[in-house]
């Protein structure tokens, strides 16, 4: 038996099955973009008639992959968030997804604003079946292996066996229960870390809950108190249990982050930082992601922003701007004005400019009912940008799809992105 792979030959009905398992596998252990398939941290293997799984330090099931001529395409796959939900991963053409979304992958979630880029996957029966019968298919060969078999294989299948679909479905209620309830939205910028972070939620609510908002929660912005935050933490170390060595990332939530202010910002990231372990993860560059607003960033002084930057982490704070004209924001409901806007948008290249550990990212929307003069305006800004302020930060366009015409909203994003001094990507939205 070379190293720690167990080959088992099993024999049922249908004619025999071979089954491989690595109980122990080390993947890539820095954030990658990359244009082939590509796991990460330390994790389980298991290679079944048709199908390819993957399996976290805990024994819960992380990535499926298909292996036949049926499977949509063989550098496609199946992920498994900790909310429990299934992305599936669309190469999608490479080089041309990576000017949308900035990423080699499209990740696919349920939102339907993210239907702009193709066809949703999950309209296929045999990834439909993959989810659904990854379980049954796994048991049937359990029951057939010997007592014979290693003991780190019997532990790693006792793991799995423990952590079955009604298992993970009542882990993921336990894990929201935990932070407050579920997490409509991640930042843009999580993508950097595959979306993999472990949520903090240190303020509850927003302050605008606009019109347009389709993840609002329609509470006022409300901070959490200090024990709280010790309270989901301690939590989150004992849910992620073993697989926290595979997280180099927090978001410290919910919509507004940055207006919870410096003492609880500071006071979450080192407690998060100290408890998960971070200087120990298997993951490089540790990561913190936060939302912020017109209203937070001006409200955030340099002082903030210095311990932001002196954190022992790399942060992304995302602002929704939305709009440079007043008619778009008006339509939007959002109550802000186009000055606030426009002075928000200025601190953000102000901050990144001055400090090397923060980057702060704007989202700007897209819509065939806007006006066009919001298309114009969006040009005129990020096409003026001094050149001295562009090394850093990045633009997310939000689409407001809910039908009508694609192809006009893919011209307006790729004339905003052509004429953009700074980056400019898609924002596919992920719960957790």
């Amino acid at each position: 038996m070379p190293n720690n792979i167990q080959e088992i030959k099993n024999m049922n009905n249908s004619g025999p099955h071979k089954l491989n398992i690595i109980p122990d596998k080390a993947g890539a252990d820095d954030y990658l973009k990359v244009s082939y398939p590509i796991r990460y941290g330390r994790y389980s293997e298991i290679r079944k008639d048709k199908l390819l799984l993957t399996f976290n330090q805990n024994g819960e099931v992380k990535t499926i992959q298909g292996l036949d001529s049926e499977w949509p395409h063989p550098s496609e796959w199946l992920k498994r968030t900790a909310g429990n939900d299934w992305v599936y991963y669309s190469a999608g053409g490479y080089n041309g997804m990576f000017d949308f979304i900035g990423e080699y992958y499209r990740p696919c979630f349920t939102y339907s604003t993210n239907a702009l880029l193709g066809d949703n996957p999950f309209d296929q029966k045999i990834v439909r079946s993959a989810i659904s019968r990854w379980a049954d298919d796994l048991d049937a060969i359990f029951t057939r292996i010997g007592d014979d078999c290693p003991n780190e294989i019997k532990t790693l299948l006792d793991k799995i066996i423990t952590h079955h679909p009604v298992a993970l479905d009542r882990k993921a209620k336990q894990f929201h229960e935990l932070i407050g309830g579920r997490i409509s939205v991640l930042p843009p910028d999580a993508r950097h870390v595959d979306y993999d972070v472990v949520p903090v939620i240190i303020a509850d609510g927003c302050l605008y809950n606009c019109g347009f908002c389709r993840v609002k929660t329609g509470r006022g912005f409300a901070p959490r108190l200090k024990g709280d935050i010790l309270r989901q933490i301690a939590g989150l170390k004992t849910f992620y249990d073993e697989d926290i060595s595979n997280y180099n990332a927090i978001f410290l939530g919910n919509h507004d982050g940055l207006y919870a202010g410096e003492t609880l910002i500071h006071f979450a990231a080192e407690a998060a930082f100290n408890a998960f372990n971070f200087d120990n993860s298997y993951m490089k560059r540790p990561r913190l992601f936060m939302f912020g607003s017109v209203d937070s960033l001006p409200a955030a002084d340099h002082s903030c922003f210095k311990m932001i930057n002196d954190l022992p982490f790399q942060t992304f704070i995302n602002i929704g701007l939305e709009s440079f004209d007043s008619e778009t924001l008006t339509l939007l409901e959002k109550p802000i004005s186009t000055d606030a806007v426009k002075s928000a948008f200025e601190r953000m290249l102000e901050v990144n400019h001055r400090y090397k550990n923060l980057e702060i990212t704007a989202n700007f929307v897209l819509g065939n009912d806007l006006s066009r003069e919001h298309i114009t305006s969006l040009i005129e800004v990020l096409s003026n940008i001094p050149k001295k302020l562009c090394s850093k930060g990045t633009v997310y366009i939000s689409p407001l799809y809910s039908g009508g015409n694609k192809g006009t909203m893919v011209r307006d994003f790729r004339e905003i992105k052509f004429k953009s001094r700074m980056p400019v990507y898609l924002y596919l939205i992920q719960r957790l």
